[in-house]
């Protein structure tokens, strides 16, 4: 679908935004992109996108604005200002009835907050956190968990289809990063336990390609096995066979566990397994690798193992 007669302002080109935004000019929008960084704004810029100073340009004549942005404090100040700095929000020149989705991985009172107040000004508002990481960011394939409004959700939906391919309306404003915490705090606890697992096969003697095959075809079967297999030369193509380059950030990953623990303390909800995969990646992001892939957990496991 052509996506020619859409003006998109993309705030925030990250590892993901750059190529979210980049795969909206393949759908023919018109974007103008801005981010803190000025290199990855001359990169859209030279794949067609109009590069802008400042994120009140971004959004003059947009009738989208997409923001993916590291936290929750972030998308406050960018959309709600900030007043300890004296700086004015996006609020104050968004035109009625212009459509925001940020899909950022913040908390969701953050989300709720934000996407209240814009609605009093008549701006509709979606949460819209993605999964897929970086590769499926480049392909085009992300998951979108939105939360808001349904007719503001089917008016995102031509957009949110250029840059993804399942689409998942989860509910009102806040439960898409709700969705969002509740998928990765179990992608966490299952690259754990299939890490572990495959460490006391290789312990025993077996081949972990094997091991793979056999918990694929098994009870065992899960999506780190099918698609991100943690343990090195395994599978083809994924971070743990280039030394846990690329992918998802251990960083990250305690983002969102930090997130998901917030919830459960909020909701009361019973979170054993998520504690202990926080604490884990707490301990290896602090033994260095908190820029290396989530999969680089393995290594935990796979240290070497005192002598007999």
């Amino acid at each position: 679908m052509s996506l020619s007669h859409y003006t998109v302002a993309f705030i925030g080109l990250g590892n993901m935004g750059g190529p979210m935004a980049a795969n909206l000019l393949k759908a023919q929008a018109k974007v103008k992109v801005f981010d803190l960084v000025p290199a990855v704004v001359a990169e859209l810029k030279n794949k067609g996108a109009t590069a802008v100073n400042s994120a009140v340009d971004a959004v003059d004549g947009a009738d989208i604005v997409i923001s993916m942005l590291p936290a929750g404090k972030h998308v406050q100040s960018l959309y709600l200002g900030d007043s300890e700095r004296g700086t004015a929000g996006l609020i104050d020149v968004l035109t009625e009835n212009t459509l925001v989705i940020d899909s950022s991985t913040i908390d969701a009172a953050t989300s709720i907050s934000v996407g209240n107040a814009l609605s009093e000004k008549g701006i509709h508002f979606l949460d819209a956190p993605v999964s897929g990481g970086t590769a499926g960011a480049a392909a085009g394939t992300l998951t979108f968990i939105v939360g808001g409004e349904e007719t503001a959700y089917q008016s995102a939906l031509p957009v949110l289809q250029a840059m993804g391919k399942n689409i998942f309306h989860a509910g009102q404003n806040g439960a898409g990063q709700i969705a969002k915490i509740c998928n990765n705090m179990l992608l966490s606890v299952l690259m754990l336990g299939t890490s572990e697992a495959l460490q006391m096969a290789i312990d025993n003697g077996l081949d972990p390609k094997v091991m793979s095959d056999i918990m694929l075809q098994s009870s065992g079967r899960n999506w780190t096995l099918e698609l991100y297999n943690p343990c090195p030369d395994v599978m083809p193509n994924v971070p743990s066979s280039n030394d846990y380059k690329g992918g998802f950030m251990v960083d990250l990953m305690r983002k969102d566990l930090g997130l998901a623990l917030d919830t459960a303390l909020k909701s009361h909800s019973s979170t054993p397994m998520g504690a202990m995969a926080q604490n884990l990646y707490n301990m290896h992001s602090m033994q260095g690798n908190g820029q290396r892939d989530f999969s680089s957990i393995f290594e935990l496991f796979s240290a070497q193992k005192p002598k007999a």
